[in-house]
């Protein structure tokens, strides 16, 4: 059986590796999602650009200014005068934010009285405007409390002899610890969920054109009449591509590494592991899809609608908590979900299998069934 076996796997290999189309896909694809989500896709905000309209014009004000700009992670690009420069500054994308310091900010200040700074945020994208929104909000925070710390200071210093005894009051302050990802670095998140996607891609759709390829160049008439069982066949046409899938993912694991320097704080062996248990999905959905379709447009068009839903259902880009709640039970359905937090988990996290097991056993539980599945489907002869 064996030996069958393998002279498949070497005429697939051979079979692949000699056309181009087939060598695009194994190695293009990858280098491509890493580097587009490795540096181009970045949700960070390190450097707002801001409209800064100072209606006050006070020591105050110009010290606020100068809080924001010492920051690190804003810069006045305009210095609108009215609010047709503040409205001309939005539209036209100059600014992503205006901070408005209204008439009478330092009086007002001085006097112990309540006043407000605006900050006015394009909320064109919402993810940008809520960082920018929570980082002014952070800074104006600050200099108040510099502000109120430095008049009771004052108060202190001044009061006379006999003016009765100032009482201070506790204050709570927050201290935060990020763990897992201490930059907060976008990268460091998407990068570990393109090893998944690339598994998924590339073993999909080589795996669908494989049966397919055999129809249309009209060599599955002398597989018919070959000694060759259904399940040596299944199982030369998909060992091929489970190596190749394996290689893809110590390949980017490794550029992640040496290039983004994304942590890895978990066991490569466990990854590895997972790996397999995901490719049991991956190969059966490719093989059922290829005893579905009759040719390699068909194929592939099957494989766009298959894999598309199964990205966007995953949780790599848009969290799952967010989405409702009949869609966030679908995703129960989707295997790329549990690859997906098992590579995160063990990349970013460093957790092993007593916290992954739950993810393995759902992938192991769709691989059998999607396995078992397209096993029934195919059959060694032509419909």
């Amino acid at each position: 059986m064996w030996e069958r076996v393998w002279v498949i796997i070497r005429k697939e290999l051979i079979q692949t590796l000699r056309e181009p189309r087939m060598r695009v896909l194994l190695f293009v694809p990858p280098m491509v999602q890493l580097l587009v989500f490795g540096f181009a896709v970045n949700l960070d905000v390190d450097h707002a650009r801001i409209a800064w309209m100072d209606m006050d014009r006070s020591p105050l004000s110009r010290d606020l200014r100068a809080r924001f700009e010492g920051s690190g992670r804003f810069d006045v690009v305009a210095m609108p005068r009215n609010e047709d420069e503040v409205q001309q500054t939005l539209d036209r994308g100059l600014a992503q934010a205006v901070v408005r310091v209204l008439p009478g900010f330092e009086r007002d200040v001085r006097r112990g009285r309540a006043t407000a700074v605006q900050v006015l945020v394009d909320g064109s994208n919402s993810n940008t405007a809520s960082l920018i929104s929570s980082y002014a909000g952070e800074i104006i925070a600050e200099f108040s409390s510099g502000v109120l710390a430095g008049q009771q200071k004052v108060r202190v210093l001044t009061r006379s002899p006999n003016s009765p005894v100032g009482v201070s009051f506790p204050s709570v302050k927050a201290s935060s610890r990020v763990w897992f990802n201490p930059d907060l670095y976008s990268r460091n998140y998407f990068v570990p969920g393109v090893v998944a996607n690339i598994i998924m891609l590339v073993t999909l759709m080589l795996t669908a054109l494989a049966i397919v390829r055999e129809k249309e160049i009209g060599t599955m008439e002398q597989l018919m009449v070959t000694p060759i069982r259904p399940i040596e066949l299944m199982l030369g046409k998909t060992l091929p591509f489970a190596v190749v899938g394996l290689l893809d993912v110590v390949l980017v694991s490794g550029v992640a590494l040496v290039v983004f320097h994304t942590p890895f704080r978990g066991s490569v062996l466990l990854l590895l592991f997972c790996a397999v248990l995901f490719l049991m999905t991956t190969l059966g959905a490719g093989l059922f899809l290829s005893t579905i379709s009759q040719t390699q447009q068909q194929a592939m068009m099957m494989n766009f609608f298959f894999s598309t839903p199964a990205f966007m259902l995953s949780g790599f880009a848009f969290p799952i908590r967010n989405m409702p709640v009949v869609v966030q039970y679908l995703t129960y359905l989707n295997p790329l979900r549990y690859f997906m937090e098992i590579v995160r988990g063990i990349f970013l996290k460093g957790v092993g299998i007593s916290v992954l097991w739950p993810q393995m056993a759902a992938m192991a539980v769709y691989g059998v069934a999607v396995v078992s599945l397209s096993a029934m489907r195919f059959r060694k002869k032509l419909d």
